[in-house]
């Protein structure tokens, strides 16, 4: 599937001739010039023109418009392929009313039902607008609701996979780690890796109360060390005043299996949450693309009208197309386009004064005929 495309519009110019003939034409100097190149029919149907005004005033707005909507396209197939990733699936083909995007561009239909012809163009238009602005938003809060929980997950992850000295311990003590009596207590220090030996032949004189031989390491990370230390509970503040003038740090923590069991069912229920909301926006975000992708093929369609009545007048007379040139024959497919257009305006479009008047699609290339450029990624 190529991921750029070309729809152009070349006029029908002499009373004789016809869009089929053109299109002959033009399929003809494909195959000889440029065979490489895909080359498909863009049908534009006969959309109602309105008054001469009413057409400027329109296609100063839509280029912006096209800004727009094909950005929001994008956004939606970026959070797809943000949600796949995040589940650990390979990306998956995004289509189009079943149909694989590339194919329903290159055998565009236009949904009557949807928009019918006979409606002024700037209705059909802010249709469009409308219609996609809903998506974005709607997408803008599904979003914003899935990253909460993800944020949420963050957070956990980050207290139990952090430094010893910020992150949770729960789950690095076992119940028989602790001593808790009504005498005596169980302390959790933060003991810097290289510092271990000095922990272990000083903790005992910190304080005359501290149990000897009771320090016993729990874990370690790449910067710190976990050790227990068992002492009276009298002399508590004592002893971390004492660790703390030594460098150690001592944890406040106090042992609770229900808590614990709290901590891990919240957990679960996050990683379930995030995994639903996952799954839901992804199939949402599928649907979306393939609604505004088809607005957007809608919108390209009347940008082709509307410049072509604008560039060769009416009644409308014009052949569109859509090619995907490589990069390294677009020169030539140029070419091709340019000498059906016949040369003799091409002085013009090519002159200093018009250089950088843009077609409709923005380009920075000002060609004898109607072109811009629709890129899927």
């Amino acid at each position: 599937m190529a991921t750029r495309y070309w729809i152009v519009s070349l006029p029908v110019q002499t009373p004789a001739a016809t869009a089929n003939s053109l299109w002959a034409r033009l399929q003809d100097s494909i195959s000889r010039h440029s065979f490489d190149t895909p080359l498909y029919r863009f049908n534009v149907p006969d959309l109602r023109v309105g008054t001469l005004d009413s057409l400027l005033a329109l296609s100063d707005d839509l280029v912006k418009s096209n800004v727009f909507v094909e950005g929001v396209s994008h956004k939606i197939r970026r959070q797809i392929e943000e949600l796949e990733r995040a589940g650990g699936v390979e990306s998956g083909a995004l289509t189009v009313d079943g149909v694989p995007v590339d194919t329903y561009l290159t055998r565009f239909v236009w949904d009557e039902g949807k928009y019918p012809t006979m409606s002024p163009l700037k209705e059909i238009i802010g249709s469009i607008q409308s219609q996609v602005a809903k998506i974005e938003d709607d997408m803008k809060v599904r979003a914003a609701e899935y990253n909460n929980v993800r944020s949420q997950l963050s957070a956990i992850n980050r207290k139990q996979s952090g430094s010893l000295a910020v992150r949770d311990l729960s789950n690095l003590v076992k119940p028989e780690d602790m001593v808790t009596s009504e005498h005596l207590v169980t302390l959790l220090a933060i003991v810097p890796k290289y510092s271990q030996k000095d922990w272990l032949s000083s903790y005992e004189s910190l304080d005359t109360f501290v149990v000897p031989r009771s320090s016993k390491k729990l874990y370690e990370d790449n910067e710190y060390a976990l050790y227990t230390v068992t002492l009276f509970a009298k002399v508590v503040d004592n002893f971390k005043v004492r660790a703390r003038e030594k460098g150690f740090q001592v944890r406040d923590f106090e042992y609770s299996p229900e808590a614990q069991e709290s901590r891990k069912e919240e957990l679960d229920k996050l990683l379930q949450d995030q995994e639903a909301m996952r799954a839901s926006l992804l199939q949402w975000c599928y649907a979306s693309y393939s609604e505004v992708f088809s607005s957007w093929m809608h919108f390209c369609a009347v940008r082709v009208f509307v410049e072509s009545i604008l560039r060769y007048g009416l009644p409308p007379s014009f052949l569109s197309a859509v090619l995907a040139p490589s990069q390294k024959g677009e020169k030539k497919v140029r070419s091709i386009l340019e000498e059906l257009c016949g040369n003799v305006h091409s002085i013009y479009w090519k002159s200093e004064d018009d250089v950088g008047v843009a077609g409709l699609g923005g380009e920075t290339e000002a060609h004898p005929y109607v072109s811009f450029t629709i890129n899927f990624v």
